[in-house]
């Protein structure tokens, strides 16, 4: 059921009332924390003390721009999409006031700098003899599923589908599953992660037998003053589930050539396979379906074909050409 907040009556209300009561009723507390930074700082440019009525459409939009008009874009967008929210809220409430202006616009998220690399670049680094076997595995998992790290990482051995080559995982926002009336559950829907011939081999060898625990595991087991859930344990080898941090320095450790810090990074996979399946014809529809994103502007960002696809594209313009 939504949350019932009782609203100031007799007077307008304040910046300070208004930010407040439209606070009070979001039920999701990581909702409330983000919304209450662009809600909030909003609140004190303006005055908190003011009529929300006396406030002017153009100082919604100076006061964005005050404050975040120099940040990031998703910063921005993220910021005034809360602010809009806010005032929107209490417009339908019949309290009068502001609106964001349409001047302070929602801005276009830039393409991802994060590079994808070629198939015979990926196939090179697996195929080294110094990469441990785990290594080989996750990376060759993250290219072939096009997932996430922290989803890949996150996958135990009993989720695992060896016939159909396939896993379910608790994906990136993954909301909990609700009941009738509103009652949470405490599981999540899930989503489904595929691969192929190159992870199907590596796997077996990898788990030797293990069936249960995490896939992904550490060569040691967690320190006496170190808590681990029981999940993130393997229950056979008593070693812990291996994280981000660690994945992450493993690969940058086997393709640094400038120091620390300038080697691959591991989402660098997930970019790498959608791009090829792009230059191979995969349409777009697949592409989402794929990647599990849920807007095609998304998808678009991941897409950076090779200078070569881009040639042979060309190639098909050649007069005489004969599959025009």
């Amino acid at each position: 059921m939504p949350t019932v907040v009782q609203l100031p009556t007799g007077k307008a209300l304040s910046v300070r009332a208004a930010a407040d009561v439209f606070l009070d009723s979001l039920g999701n507390p990581n909702t409330v924390r983000n919304y209450g930074i662009g809600v909030g700082k909003t609140a004190e440019r303006l005055g908190e003390s003011r009529p929300l009525a006396s406030v002017a459409d153009d100082e919604i939009g100076e006061a964005l721009e005050l404050l975040w008009g120099t940040s990031a874009v998703n910063t921005w967008n993220s910021r005034r999409a809360a602010v809009l929210s806010w005032l929107g809220w209490c417009r339908e409430r019949g309290y009068d006031g502001p609106a964001v202006p349409a001047w302070a616009k929602r801005l276009a998220v830039p393409d991802s700098e994060t590079p994808a690399r070629s198939r015979m670049a990926i196939d090179r680094l697996i195929a080294r003899r110094e990469v441990h076997l785990r290594e080989k595995t996750l990376w060759r998992m993250l290219y072939e599923t096009a997932g996430r790290s922290e989803e890949i990482l996150g996958v135990n051995i009993e989720d695992l589908d060896f016939a159909g080559r396939r896993c379910p995982a608790k994906a990136k926002g993954a909301k909990s599953k609700s009941r009738r009336r509103g009652q949470v559950r405490e599981d999540f829907v899930l989503e489904t992660l595929y691969w192929d011939a190159g992870t199907a081999r590596l796997l077996p060898r990898l788990l030797k037998g293990r069936t249960r625990g995490p896939v992904f595991v550490t060569h040691r087991r967690p320190g006496p003053g170190k808590v681990v859930s029981p999940r993130d344990i393997c229950p056979d080898t008593g070693f812990a589930r291996l994280s981000y941090g660690q994945a992450r320095a493993l690969l940058d450790h086997h393709t640094a050539v400038r120091g620390v810090g300038t080697g691959w990074d591991l989402h660098e996979y997930r970019h790498s396979a959608l791009t090829h399946l792009g230059e191979q014809g995969a349409s777009l529809l697949m592409l989402m379906a794929k990647s599990r994103h849920k807007k095609p502007e998304n998808v678009r960002r991941y897409f950076k074909p090779s200078p070569e696809a881009i040639a042979e594209l060309t190639s098909l313009l050649a007069p005489g050409n004969s599959s025009r």
